[in-house]
């Protein structure tokens, strides 16, 4: 027997019942966005390995053990990308766009070495926006303000919370570093397997800890708060009375931090509790050196990333969109071989006048009676008949499957009905 041929691990398919959530959603995103001037780019999804390694930090879980890296035929290390904003960063100084401040956004998959588990897979989706040449707290509040307006439109803002914290300079961090290493150091052996490996290659991370032991532990740690400059500490009340001026509910979290080496400041996480442990829908922040570091000139940025596969999880959790299909607005069944040029003129037709419009032509050799039922069964909204009958004639038989009526109708009448039902 041959094997079963399977797709690989943590790496899935996308059927029309999932998509037609995706596309909702999709044409909310590009609306909103539209909105706040961000204009759409599209980046590879191969990139050279040492920008991640450059820019995401070696010791961080991203460039240690979840990268899909491999050489090419002239020896090139490159990477599937784990992430959208390296690559952006890249184009924008590669390309010389960073004579002004400039609002991007990018969707596409992006590839990690996890284990796979709900609302986690080895290939996901992403929906990246950055902003590159504003330092103020503004534009923190607009990246805020406009993820809001997402929820909204979407229709689950009631379901998610707002998280945010300031990790300040990299430089505040190396004193707390210290602090918080001396702190975990003397109480090592109650930290989990994964804690104690991340005590001394990125102790930041198990400030986020899942582990509820962990989170009791650092009740008693030092806070990162306390080791904020003036001007960083600044930044983020002036945002935070910003939000509250605006009418942004949010939650401060002290321990909150992103995995990712090029942050600073101002960090994000918009999340629900009807997820489980995979909670996180959006998350960003600041990232004030990282094109600097990356070889262009130091620019101000911020930018966050949206998990498409999550909030489609969420929206189909909360039952707030209809998943059912309508394959076809007009059905088209013609009666006889001599009568399937007839059918396939007037769909030309019909599309000429209605190019929304989805029409189908049942090709299949079945009894009229099967015809119907497949009519009904893609839930088209009317269906065409056309027979020797309605060619001699001149007229076609029509029926309206919502209203549950038939009409016999000459072509310009069955347009202008057809303008009347899909108006």
């Amino acid at each position: 027997m041959n094997k079963e041929i399977k797709s690989i691990r943590g790496m899935y398919d996308y059927f029309p019942k999932d998509l037609k959530i995706w596309n909702y959603i999709e044409i909310i995103f590009k609306e909103v966005l539209n909105s706040y001037c961000y204009l759409e780019i599209r980046l590879p999804i191969l990139e050279k390995t040492e920008i991640f390694k450059r820019a995401i930090g070696n010791v961080t879980d991203v460039v240690e053990k979840e990268m899909y890296s491999f050489n090419d035929r002239k020896g090139n290390n490159l990477t599937l990308r784990p992430e959208g904003t390296v690559g952006c960063v890249r184009a924008i100084i590669q390309n010389n766009l960073l004579q002004k401040s400039n609002k991007f956004w990018y969707l596409g998959p992006m590839f990690r070495y996890e284990r796979p588990q709900k609302g986690r897979y080895r290939q996901f989706y992403q929906l990246g926006a950055e902003v590159f040449g504003l330092e103020t707290e503004d534009i923190d509040l607009e990246i805020i303000i406009l993820t809001n307006r997402l929820w909204k439109r979407i229709g689950i803002d009631s379901f998610i919370t707002l998280e945010v914290n300031s990790i300040g300079s990299k430089i505040d961090r190396v004193q707390y570093k210290k602090e918080l290493v001396n702190f975990l150091k003397k109480r090592e052996y109650l930290l989990d397997e994964d804690c104690k490996r991340r005590l001394y290659t990125n102790p930041l991370r198990i400030l986020d800890s899942k582990n509820q032991d962990i989170q009791n532990l650092l009740k008693e740690a030092p806070l990162l708060s306390e080791y904020i400059s003036f001007s960083e500490n600044n930044h983020f009340k002036n945002l935070c009375n910003m939000m509250n001026h605006h009418g942004i509910k949010y939650k401060c979290n002290p321990h909150l931090v992103r995995g990712l080496d090029y942050y600073n400041s101002t960090v994000f996480e918009w999340k629900s509790n009807k997820l489980g442990a995979q909670n996180t829908i959006c998350a960003g922040g600041r990232y004030d050196s990282l094109v600097q570091e990356m070889g262009g000139r130091k620019t101000p940025a911020i930018g966050f990333a949206i998990g498409i596969e999550r909030l489609v999880l969420l929206v189909k959790s909360l039952k707030i969109f209809s998943e059912v299909i309508e394959e076809s607005n007009v059905y088209i069944i013609f009666i006889g071989d001599n009568n399937k040029c007839h059918a396939i003129n007037l769909s030309e037709e019909i599309r000429d006048l209605y190019p929304k419009l989805r029409i189908f032509i049942n090709f299949l050799h079945q009894n009229l009676t099967k015809k119907i039922k497949n009519a009904i069964s893609s839930l088209a909204r009317i269906i065409i008949l056309i027979g020797d009958n309605e060619i001699k004639k001149g007229f076609f038989l029509v029926k309206d499957l919502k209203e549950k009526k038939e009409y016999h109708l000459l072509k310009k009448e069955l347009i202008l009905k057809i303008q009347e039902i899909f108006k």
